[in-house]
């Protein structure tokens, strides 16, 4: 696919708890981009799946669900909003269920289908930010400005901790990196960068000297 003229995307893939979302919401604002956080969109649905009391393995229901609710997605002073049937899912996408489902839930290709094309209409209505786990090799393939974060397990495991989430890293990564439709994985042409001993501020000063290297014009800026 071939990336608007008008707007940009600044693409950042990564594992859970690699820092790849503090990093693109705060190079985000630097940019006055909007920020978008593919994984949100595929919370939203394993959440309403839940309200529905639809199992994360019924894979049929789940898509029975999407195709029948109504989708409102957009951006509201630079972020992300979505409405599912009229009802704001945001508050919701930490909880715990959502945690222990997302990942079965985004093994549905179809699923998977249905949030590609949402992320990839979003090129029509800003600059933007995008962060997740395929959004360089598959979403913005063709956007030169894409970013791999990642950091050891053991730092990992340290900061879902600190957040007050127990799930296991080991497990969420096998299935993102073992599932057959769109695997996380690192996208060509990729800048990749290790957040175990740098701070965020760090990354995002990193991501800068990229960026205006690979002349985005809203990068010159900074110094």
């Amino acid at each position: 696919m071939t990336v608007a003229n008008v707007f940009s995307v600044v693409a950042i893939d990564g594992p859970a708890a690699s820092g790849k979302s503090s990093v693109a919401r705060r190079l985000a604002r630097q940019l006055d981009f909007a920020y978008v956080s593919s994984g949100a969109l595929y919370r939203a649905i394993a959440w309403y799946a839940n309200v529905r009391q639809i199992p994360a393995d019924d894979r049929d229901a789940i898509l029975a669900q999407v195709r029948q609710s109504r989708f409102e997605f957009g951006f509201r002073n630079k972020a992300l909003f979505i409405l599912i049937d009229g009802t704001n899912p945001m508050p919701h996408l930490q909880e715990k269920v959502v945690n222990q489902t997302v990942s079965m839930i985004s093994t549905i290709a179809e699923v998977r289908k249905f949030i590609v094309a949402q992320l990839r209409s979003f090129i029509n209505l800003d600059n933007m930010v995008m962060e997740g786990r395929d959004i360089g090799s598959v979403v913005f393939p063709e956007t030169p400005y894409k970013f791999y974060i990642d950091a050891s397990p053991e730092v990992r495991t340290q900061r879902r901790a600190a957040q007050g989430f127990h799930d296991e890293i080991s497990k969420r990564d096998q299935v993102d990196t073992s599932r057959t439709i769109s695997p996380l994985t690192v996208a060509p042409n990729a800048t990749m960068i290790d957040t175990s001993s740098l701070t965020i501020k760090d990354v995002v000063r990193k991501i800068l000297e990229t960026l205006k290297s690979r002349k985005l014009p809203q990068a010159t800026s900074f110094d």
